[in-house]
């Protein structure tokens, strides 16, 4: 008798995080980033890195509200924007040269505003650094909205962890915070859908572009039923331009 191979949950990943100015991905900044590399459930079996920015712009009153960083407290502390961006896309790119699996939560966002960035700041950008798409990579959003596609309510973080029952105790909008409640989320996932796990990762990362273009074409049709603009972007991990946020 043969036996399945263990997930890919119990081999490392490479959680990611942002908090930034706003959610233009083309124009805002990022204001911190967190790594997280994972070799196991809990955060003893978690190695963090974190980097606090100065963006070079002022931050928005709204955005420091959610994540607690003022204009001039990034001035006074934060790091360089190239320096710092240089050496966060840099251990990206050798994690996801390794098939370590980028996982990220809405990560079209943090991916997206991260090569923005770099083209600003005349770095390479994650794509150009592998040679390659970005990939592979897990988003436990595109994985909830896939698998449980007809549940109602929002989707954010902390409504996740809410359905998957698991306690955070850390505050959210840290981008530390978020990216382990995020590699929470994902073990709950697995452990939920049985075949989620033994799912190879490249197929899992096809799987996720398809069920993230059938969410956002039928977003986009609710967008213009409603009188708005369908600008929700239908590439996963990432479009060929710069795009904004998508919004539940």
């Amino acid at each position: 008798m043969s036996i399945a191979p263990p997930a890919w949950t119990s081999a490392p990943l490479l959680g990611f995080d942002t908090e930034t100015t706003g959610t233009d991905v083309a124009t805002d900044r990022i204001v911190t980033a967190a790594l997280v590399h994972s070799v196991g459930p809990g955060r003893e079996n978690e190695t963090v890195a974190t980097w606090l920015i100065d963006p070079g712009v002022p931050i928005p009153e709204q955005a420091a509200r959610i994540h607690g960083i003022s204009t001039e407290h990034a001035r006074e502390h934060g790091a360089a924007p190239g320096p710092a961006l240089d050496e966060v896309a840099g251990m990206l790119a050798d994690a996801l040269s390794r098939d370590v699996p980028l996982v990220a939560f809405n990560g079209s966002f943090d991916v997206a505003i991260l090569e923005n960035e770099l083209r600003r700041l005349g770095l390479p950008t994650l794509a150009e650094r592998l040679g390659r798409q970005i990939a592979p990579m897990i988003d436990p959003l595109v994985l909830d909205r896939g698998l449980d596609r007809y549940r109602k309510g929002k989707r954010t973080l902390t409504d996740l962890l809410e359905v998957y029952g698991i306690h955070q105790d850390g505050r959210l909008h840290t981008a530390d915070v978020d990216v382990s409640a995020t590699l929470d989320v994902l073990r709950a996932q697995v452990t939920k859908f049985d075949a989620l796990g033994a799912m190879p990762l490249a197929e899992l990362h096809q799987q996720q572009m398809t069920w993230h273009r059938d969410w956002a074409e039928n977003f986009n049709k609710f967008l213009s039923s409603r009188g708005r603009t369908p600008d929700v972007p239908l590439d996963w991990p990432i479009a060929d331009v710069a795009v904004p946020a998508p919004v539940d």
